[in-house]
C-alpha cells in the first residue's frame, strides 16, 4: 500500500480527479490517501504561493503526489504552483508522451509514438531578469553540468526501461555556444555510455518542424526547459488532443503526475471534461510506484474505451465516434473494459521493471580555473560606438585595455557596421595587456575609474578559462 498526495484542483479538476481515482481504485490500484487544498481558493486567501505549509510537509511525507488542474488569479504577484513546486522539490524531469490514437481520434499523424524528456528546474524558467537600461531587459539562462547530466541519463534509462530504440537532443547549439553547447556536450558523453540505444542530435528549430511535419520518425527526445514546454504542447495538439496526455514530473526524492492542459473553469461543474489526462498522469504514478500491473490494466482499458468510440465532447467526431459521454460516464466505461484489451490500437505491456532507479549526482573534480578578462555592462544613451570607446578608453591602464565592445551581442568596436542599430545597452570587454591572467583587484581597479570617469557600469561579468578552455561568448562578428 503506497500512501499519496491528492489535490483536486480548480475548476474541471475535482470532477476529472473524482473519475481518475475512481477508475484506477477499480483496477486495484494499492494507494491510501492524503487529500490537500491548493490553488485557487488558497490563492485569494492571501497565499501568493496557493499552497499552506502545513500541505507541503504532507507532499514531503508521502513523496508521490497527483495534481488536478489549478487556476491562478491574474495579477497580484501570484507565483506558479507548478514551477514552485517542480523547483522546491527538485523534480528535474518532466516526461510527456504523446501517441496518436489513429483511427478514433483525428489526427495527421496516425503512426505518431513519442515521449519528451524535458528538463525542468533550469534555463530560461530560473526565471532571473533585471530591466538594466531604459531600453533593455536581461533574462538569464542557466544551465548546470548536473542539470544536464541528471535529465540526459533519465532519457536514456526511460528508453532502456521502456523498450525504446533512440533518444534524439535537441538544442540551439550553433548559437548558443555555451549554455546549449554543455547540454549537447553532456549528452554526447553519456549517450556513449548506452551503445545499445541510437542516439542523434537536431537544432531545434529544424527538429521541431520535422516533429511536427513528420513525428514518427522520434522516439525519445530529451531537451532543455523552454523548447520541451513548446514542442511537448505541440506534440501532444498534433497526436489528437492536449486533453489526453499526462504529465510526470520526477525527482530524485518526490515525483509529481498531472495532466498537461489548465482548468478549463467554463466547463466546470457540467460533467463534461475529458479525464485522460489525468488518468494517464495516474498511470505514469502506478509505474513509477511499482504498481506496473495495474497500470497495465488501466490503460489497455483507456485504450479500448477510446476504441469503442465512447468519446468526450472534445474528442468527439460524428463520423468516428459512436457515443458521446459525460466526465462520470467516459470514467464508467473505463471500469468496464477493466480486463480487456484494445483490438486495433496497440496493447500495452509495462516490465515488470519499469521503476527507474538512477544515480544521485556526484560533483567531478574542479576543473583550473584562471581569469583572462572582465565585460563590463554599460548604460549609454548615445549611437555611435567610437565615441563610448573613446571614453572607456579613458579608464585604460599599463596592464589592461578595451579590446572590444558588443550591443545586443554584435561587435559595433573595433572594425563594427555604420548599419548595426546600437541601444542603450554596452558590452565592454577589458583583458590584460601583458600577460594572459587578470587579478579581481584590476577590476576593482576599472571599476573605481569609471566612476570617476561618471560612466554607468551597471553589470560586470567575470571572463574565465576551465582547463584552457574559453568559458565565455565572443561577440557575433568576431
Amino acid at each position: 500500500m503506497t500512501r499519496i498526495t491528492v489535490a483536486k484542483g480548480d475548476g474541471i479538476g475535482p470532477e476529472i480527479m473524482d473519475a481518475t481515482l475512481k477508475i484506477i481504485k477499480a483496477a486495484g490500484a494499492k494507494i491510501e490517501i492524503d487529500e490537500i487544498e491548493v490553488g485557487e481558493k488558497v490563492y485569494l486567501s492571501g497565499n501568493t504561493s496557493g499552497i499552506a505549509n502545513e500541505s507541503w510537509d504532507i507532499i514531503r511525507r508521502n513523496k508521490i503526489f497527483l495534481k488536478a488542474p489549478i487556476t491562478t488569479p491574474q495579477g497580484g504577484g501570484y507565483k506558479s504552483l507548478n514551477v514552485t513546486t517542480r523547483k522546491f522539490l527538485g523534480l528535474y524531469s518532466n516526461v510527456r508522451p504523446c501517441m496518436s490514437l489513429h483511427p478514433f481520434v483525428e489526427t495527421k499523424h496516425p503512426n505518431m509514438d513519442i515521449v519528451i524528456v524535458r528538463e525542468n528546474e533550469e534555463d530560461l524558467y530560473a526565471g532571473i531578469e533585471h530591466q538594466q537600461t531604459d531600453e533593455v531587459v536581461q533574462c538569464l539562462k542557466l544551465i548546470s553540468r548536473p542539470g544536464c547530466e541528471k535529465i540526459i541519463r533519465y532519457a536514456f534509462e526511460y528508453a532502456k526501461v521502456y523498450g525504446r530504440k533512440k533518444v534524439t537532443c535537441f538544442t540551439k547549439d550553433n548559437i548558443m555556444k555555451q549554455t546549449d553547447g554543455l547540454f549537447h556536450e553532456v549528452f554526447d558523453e553519456i549517450a556513449l555510455e548506452y551503445p545499445e540505444i541510437e542516439n542523434e542530435h537536431w537544432i531545434i528549430d529544424i527538429g521541431a518542424a520535422k516533429m511536427a511535419d513528420t513525428p514518427e520518425i522520434f522516439d525519445v527526445i530529451v531537451t532543455l526547459n523552454l523548447y520541451g514546454d513548446v514542442i511537448s504542447d505541440i506534440a501532444a495538439q498534433i497526436a489528437g488532443s492536449v486533453g489526453l496526455a499526462g504529465s510526470a514530473n520526477i525527482g530524485e526524492e518526490c515525483a509529481m503526475f498531472e495532466a498537461i492542459h489548465g482548468s478549463a473553469p467554463r466547463r466546470a461543474g457540467q460533467n463534461m471534461a475529458n479525464p485522460s489526462g489525468l488518468l494517464e498522469g495516474a498511470v505514469m504514478m502506478l509505474n513509477h510506484i511499482g504498481q506496473t500491473e495495474v497500470a497495465e490494466k488501466v490503460q489497455n482499458a483507456w485504450l479500448k474505451t477510446i476504441e469503442d468510440g465512447i468519446h468526450t465532447y472534445d474528442i468527439y467526431k460524428e463520423n468516428i465516434s459512436k457515443v458521446k459521454v459525460g466526465t462520470k460516464e467516459f470514467a464508467e466505461a473505463v471500469i468496464e473494459n477493466l480486463g480487456q484489451k484494445p483490438s486495433i490500437l496497440k496493447v500495452v505491456n509495462f516490465s515488470k521493471d519499469a521503476v527507474l532507479t538512477l544515480p544521485k549526482y556526484e560533483k567531478k573534480t574542479p576543473k583550473n580555473k584562471e581569469l583572462v578578462g572582465v565585460d563590463l555592462f554599460v548604460h549609454w544613451n548615445g549611437t555611435n560606438p567610437d565615441e563610448i570607446a573613446e571614453i572607456l578608453q579613458s579608464i585604460n591602464t599599463e596592464n589592461k585595455e578595451l579590446t572590444m565592445i558588443t550591443n545586443r551581442g554584435i561587435k559595433v568596436w573595433p572594425e563594427g557596421f555604420n548599419e548595426t542599430y546600437c541601444t542603450d545597452h554596452w558590452r565592454c570587454r577589458f583583458k590584460p595587456t601583458n600577460g594572459k591572467i587578470m587579478y579581481k583587484n584590476q577590476i576593482i581597479t576599472l571599476l573605481t575609474r569609471a566612476l570617476e570617469a561618471k560612466i554607468d557600469v551597471i553589470k560586470t561579468e567575470n571572463l574565465y578559462e576551465f582547463d584552457g578552455k574559453s568559458g565565455y561568448s565572443l561577440g557575433q562578428g568576431q
